[in-house]
């Protein structure tokens, strides 16, 4: 929306400096986009007089001239054939920039004469491509500025142009009155009155017409005789050609004017040329119009049409047609104001693709209840300008109802905007806003479609009063002493989960929930009850059972674009139903390729199950799950049945880690082998005493002690058995107990007998009370051998 100062003057009656115009605009929401002012460059020019003129004595086209300035007589070499002694000229002086000529001046020599300065001509000042000759002043003292002189005798000359973005909510704001309302309601001035009086008819109205479409409720038309359609008078032309449009003719300029002044769409058509009587109707099928811009559009069923009994003549809020439009010949005007149904106004245009000034602002709601007034109005104004005389008005249909009342509650705005804003205050700003006030309850005015209820009348009141004005005030805490954590315990763990990732050197990846019923299948899902009733494309139909789908499918784009070795991770839900409760945290690691790059040391290697389980331990000792767990062999089907488990605590699953099953890499196009782990996060057991506190760091002053035992077991023996029966031989003394070696194959079973290998313990004793001797650790040592035999049938190798 664009507009010019001297144009909201028309309705605002103010005092405010532009910049205070600006920023009242943009705090009410009517944001500025631009100012573009030709004041701020013609500043520094000021008037002058020449006392001199005489020829240049090296140039036949040059004069050198006498200037008096208000810094005294200058000397300046000028070109313009209009350079004579008396005349009042614009100056500009060394160090002034020129707008037209783009340059910033400087005392120069031009043939050999020095030249303090230049006389400039309207073109190189931007104001008219008038370049015959310099400016001529008819009036003005030496040394006033020129812009002054400008605002004075050329005020549209510099008047600044306004350009302020509309939000889709406010369509009473894509008329310079309305936001003149705005303005007058904060207190940069007052909004002078609009006088409506009707203008009765010198004749019965001969064209006349009916509704036949509820998409149009009302229809208001009268016939002007006797008009003179010329060139609309200079500051018609000027209003329009600051705002970007371009003058065509007095009748189209002043349903243009209308548009932007008032919000208030109106058409003319040429009488002569409609046949018949007018009719607002939906297009029939087949039919066709000859727009105003020249392009013919193809009508369908459902569009509002004014037609004549010739055919279609307009299209119903959108644009007129060229059959019927008017000319420098036109002498007899049919002159139309309706309301047409946004819904439908805004439909039409997009099937269409026609962008008119009517159909941005009849998509958004305008006023239905000034649309007899702006007729009589822009009747009144067609009678000043082109003369001739009006039939009387025919109206068809009623204006629509849209009468509605909120009640306002002072003291609940207070408590909502959190601004002392008095009583009287905010009945006021209503008022001013054109609200009509009956005891608590506000009646909300035709041309506010976007006041649909209390919270609205809220926004009205704190949009006018400020809302820069809030201050920022801390909130009082409900309990005195240190406040409680925001974060639940599980939310504090998702936290942790994810640090704990980060830091092992994984990288986070946020995949969709939705994944498609192919990949949830594979995954033990893909049932109905998480299938989504209306997905966004084919590829996302079911909600995730897990969160190993996305990350493979990361993978494999990874991998498709030369980068082999991932270290992938996410935190997020996976869903086991539809049901608001059927849905479980998990915490999700992928490691695919090597360990570590190639160097000369050996450390690149493929990685294995053991790297997901150590990771997956040092994700759950973070979460704080017990160090004695059990891993069983009951793992999911997309799972490698022997290089795979579940860590748990009995029946409850804390994790499962292991080798992604072939099948499942080959159906989702990634090159394994790839070794994945999945932390329950909610299954862990929360700690039976509840501290913010850490507990002490307990460390002994005593030497502790390491013991290796190798033990001879069957092939098939886990390590995991000889790891827990060790220590628990000795939980008080025993502090950690680690695999270090494992002797297994061809050459182990030559040595030990067939299906038979080696597993060797680091036992680490710390002692807390006294140092141990020989002794009590070869009692210890002989208690872990005891318990390992026990539990494995293991022997001590020799």
């Amino acid at each position: 929306m664009k507009f010019t100062l001297s144009w909201l003057k028309t309705h605002l009656d103010t005092a405010a400096s532009l910049d205070d115009i600006a920023y009242a605009l943009t705090d009410l929401g009517l944001e500025v986009e631009g100012i573009a002012d030709p004041a701020s460059k013609l500043k520094s020019f000021t008037l002058a007089k020449v006392l001199h003129a005489e020829q240049h004595p090296d140039a036949d086209r040059l004069r050198v001239c006498r200037v008096l300035t208000d810094e005294g007589e200058k000397q300046i070499v000028c070109g313009a054939p209009n350079a004579r002694t008396g005349i009042t000229v614009v100056l500009c002086k060394p160090g002034d920039y020129v707008p037209g000529i783009d340059t910033t001046l400087g005392v120069g020599k031009i043939r050999g004469v020095e030249s303090h300065g230049m006389m400039a001509s309207e073109r190189e000042l931007e104001l008219s491509e008038e370049h015959d000759g310099i400016i001529e002043l008819p009036s003005g003292e030496v040394g006033e500025r020129f812009v002054d002189w400008l605002a004075e005798n050329r005020p549209g000359a510099v008047d600044p142009m306004i350009h302020i973005k509309i939000t889709p909510n406010r369509p009473d704001a894509l008329g310079v009155r309305g936001i003149a309302r705005d303005l007058a309601a904060r207190g940069l001035g007052t909004l002078k009155p609009l006088t409506v009086e009707p203008l009765p008819g010198t004749f019965p109205n001969p064209i006349t017409l009916r509704l036949e479409t509820a998409a149009c409720p009302l229809f208001a038309g009268r016939v002007i005789r006797g008009v003179t359609n010329g060139p609309s008078p200079d500051w018609l032309q000027q209003r329009l050609k600051a705002i970007g449009l371009r003058p065509i003719s007095a009748l189209v300029d002043i349903t243009n004017l209308f548009t932007f002044d008032l919000n208030r769409p109106l058409h003319v058509f040429d009488a002569a040329k409609v046949q018949g009587h007018l009719v607002v109707r939906e297009a029939k099928k087949g039919e066709e119009l000859l727009a105003l811009d020249g392009k013919t559009y193809a009508l369908r069923p459902g569009m509002v049409v004014i037609a004549d009994d010739n055919g279609v003549e307009s299209l119903g809020g959108i644009m007129g047609g060229e059959v019927s439009g008017c000319d420098d010949a036109t002498t007899d005007v049919y002159l139309e104001a309706a309301y047409f149904d946004p819904i439908t106004t805004a439909t039409t245009g997009r099937a269409l693709k026609i962008n008119s000034d009517a159909r941005y602002r009849f998509e958004r709601g305008i006023d239905p209840a000034f649309t007899v007034d702006g007729m009589e109005l822009a009747t009144r104004m067609i009678l000043d300008l082109c003369g001739g005389e009006a039939s009387e008005v025919q109206v068809a249909g009623a204006v629509p109802d849209t009468a509605r009342a909120y009640r306002l509650d002072t003291d609940r705005v207070v408590s909502l905007v959190g601004m002392e804003i008095p009583a009287a205050e905010q009945r006021a700003t209503l008022e001013a806003l054109g609200f009509r006030l009956e005891g608590d309850m506000a009646h909300v005015p035709t041309w506010r479609p976007d006041v649909l209820g209390e919270a609205d009348l809220v926004e009205e009141i704190a949009r006018v009063a400020s809302l820069t004005k809030l201050e920022g005030k801390p909130l009082p805490r409900s309990a005195a002493g240190v406040p409680l954590p925001i974060l639940t315990p599980l939310q504090q763990r998702e936290k942790m989960a994810r640090r704990t990732l980060a830091s092992l050197g994984y990288n986070e990846c946020v995949t969709y929930s939705f994944i498609n019923a192919g990949d949830a299948a594979l995954f033990g899902g893909g049932a109905d009850a998480v299938r989504v009733e209306n997905p966004i494309s084919s590829e996302m139909t079911h909600l995730r059972p897990d969160l190993l789908p996305g990350l493979l499918r990361a993978a494999a784009r990874n991998q498709a674009r030369g980068f082999m070795d991932l270290a992938l991770f996410e935190v997020g839900p996976a869903f086991t139903g539809g049901e608001p409760g059927e849905q479980v945290l998990h915490a999700t690691g992928l490691l695919v390729g090597a360990s570590a790059a190639r160097d000369p040391f050996a450390s690149h290697r493929a990685v294995d199950v053991f790297d997901a389980k150590a990771d997956a331990e040092a994700v759950l000792a973070a979460l704080g799950a017990p160090a004695k767990v059990q891993i069983t062999r009951k793992v999911g089907s997309w799972w490698h049945p022997g290089r795979s488990g579940v860590i748990g605590l009995g029946p409850n699953a804390l994790a499962t880690f292991g080798e992604v099953h072939p099948r499942i890499l080959q159906a989702l196009d990634v090159k394994g082998p790839a070794l994945a782990f999945t932390i329950h996060v909610a299954a862990i057991p929360y700690p039976k005493v509840k501290t913010p506190t850490r507990p002490a760091l307990k460390l002994s002053d005593l030497q502790a002690v390491d013991r290796d035992f190798a033990f001879v077991v069957d092939a098939r023996t886990e390590a995991l058995t000889l790891v827990n029966a060790a220590a628990g031989a000795d939980k008080a003394l025993i502090e950690s107990v680690r695999v270090f070696d494992q002797f297994t194959g061809d050459k182990a079973e030559a040595q030990m007998g067939a299906g038979k290998k080696s597993i060797a313990l680091t036992v680490r004793l710390q002692p807390t009370e006294k140092t141990l001797t020989d002794k009590d650790i070869e009692a210890v040592s002989a208690k872990i051998i005891e318990k390992v035999t026990k539990a494995s049938g293991a022997t001590l190798r020799a």
